[in-house]
């Protein structure tokens, strides 16, 4: 098997599509943020200083996945048609658990975009909270499905 995103000569290259046929795709993607206990209960309880930490980082998820083909050089631009983020409190890990779902209807799917979805909250989840916990930690972002297209569907185990 070989890398898509470079040419016979080793340079990179978008792939081209142009041949592929249109189909509904999607993806999701899966990941998490880590931190103090005492962190989780600021945003579980809503007293962030910064204001409603899940809701703004939800809303910067769906604006990440629009963005990834401005972010990651060999993206194609897509016609997303669904973006949807979910976060779960987890006071076992403690931190919040996300799971973006991306869908389009094209010649190329949207692993990519659902992958930066989670990022994308993760990060926003760091950002309004890194006053009162630096030692935050990302991690576990991954591919959970993908569907559609050509190489069919993928199920992580």
């Amino acid at each position: 098997m070989a890398l898509t995103h470079f040419d016979g000569k080793g340079d990179a290259h978008m792939v081209d599509v142009s041949d592929k046929d249109v189909t509904s795709r999607i993806a999701v993607a899966r990941g998490y943020i880590k931190m103090q206990s005492e962190t989780f209960d600021i945003i579980s309880e809503g007293r962030a200083k910064k204001g409603d930490v899940l809701g703004v980082a939800r809303l910067a998820g769906i604006m990440g996945a629009k963005k990834t083909a401005d972010l990651i050089p060999l993206c194609h631009p897509l016609p997303i048609t669904k973006v949807s983020v979910e976060m779960e409190l987890d006071a076992d890990l403690p931190g919040v658990r996300i799971e973006a779902t991306v869908k389009t209807t094209g010649q190329t799917g949207v692993e990519m975009e659902a992958l930066t979805a989670v990022s994308t909250t993760a990060l926003t989840i760091y950002d309004m909270s890194k006053a009162v916990d630096k030692s935050m930690e990302i991690g576990g972002i991954h591919v959970q499905l993908k569907d559609g297209g050509k190489s069919g569907r993928y199920e992580a185990k």
